[in-house]
């Protein structure tokens, strides 16, 4: 366990493997240890960082704000204290529009980004997560915690197969507070990054599963359109969580694409792929 102390408090990350650095963001109401399977492949060939936003895991909670712009100040922190000049961003959902934020607001600071089931627009967000960026109705939850927790038990496995997730879900939630439950969902539906995605011009990828009720599982095709170089990826048998429910294919997709100077896929991993509905689209079997 590390942590590093920023402007605004306590920051804790986990890092694994050597070699070039990748620094992987979670999304809203998780932590770290969504990536800990993807850690322990890519540990294998890069220096994995994970870190935990304010508010979540094992990071500090005493600010007033947990905007999705807050946390792109943070990882510009982060990279700062650890002396790391400029590395790929891999961001799941909140983490995925942090990452594009930061790669739109500090471009040297990112050689490539990926997003995984990332909303560009927050209208986007599944309706009842939208409603939870409401005050009345976070504050309604949150002090009905143990309800709460009890129907996302239930809940959980039309989100995640990964059987392991109920636990991970309710581990997480228990860490978060009430400002960085609402706040944070709250700018994540306010966010619109469609007019600003033409400024991104490094290697970008996306990966979406089709059977995501989290973000819109169309989601891609706003990236697609903004950002024209950007390769999609998308499995139809994953949904919000496909790190966890496709870990292996996820991560060698993953690695492929970080391993490319480009950031394009070789001819044969192109090939040994389902036909695409297009040109510049995957669609996994």
């Amino acid at each position: 366990m590390s942590s590093i102390t920023t402007d605004q408090g306590i920051v804790h990350y986990e890092v694994y493997g050597r070699g070039k650095p990748v620094i992987l963001l979670h999304g809203w109401l998780g932590s770290w240890g969504l990536w800990q399977e993807t850690m322990g492949f890519l540990g294998r060939y890069y220096r994995t960082y994970a870190l935990d936003f304010w508010g979540f895991g094992e990071s500090g909670k005493k600010r007033e704000t947990y905007a999705v712009q807050d946390f792109v100040s943070l990882v510009n922190q982060f990279m700062d204290q650890l002396g790391i000049m400029h590395a790929p961003l891999v961001g799941h959902s909140m983490g995925g529009t942090v990452s594009l934020s930061v790669a739109i607001r500090f471009p040297e600071r990112v050689s490539k980004v990926v997003v995984v089931g990332s909303p560009m627009v927050g209208s986007s967000l599944a309706p009842l997560l939208k409603l939870l960026g409401l005050r009345p109705v976070a504050f309604m939850l949150f002090n009905m915690m143990g309800v709460f927790r009890a129907g996302m038990r239930v809940y959980s496995p039309f989100i995640c197969r990964d059987p392991r997730f109920p636990g991970m879900m309710d581990r997480d939630l228990t860490r978060t507070t009430l400002e960085s439950f609402l706040r944070s969902i709250g700018s994540l539906r306010r966010t619109d990054l469609r007019p600003m995605l033409d400024q991104i011009k490094i290697p970008a990828l996306g990966i979406y599963g089709d059977r995501d009720i989290i973000v819109h599982p169309k989601q891609w095709q706003p990236m697609q359109k903004g950002i024209g170089h950007a390769q999609i990826e998308r499995l139809p048998l994953a949904g919000h969580f496909p790190m966890l429910e496709e870990p292996q294919r996820f991560a060698e997709r993953l690695k492929t694409f970080l391993d490319k100077e480009d950031g394009v896929q070789s001819p044969q991993t192109s090939a040994s792929l389902s036909p695409s509905p297009s040109p510049s689209v995957t669609l996994f079997p």
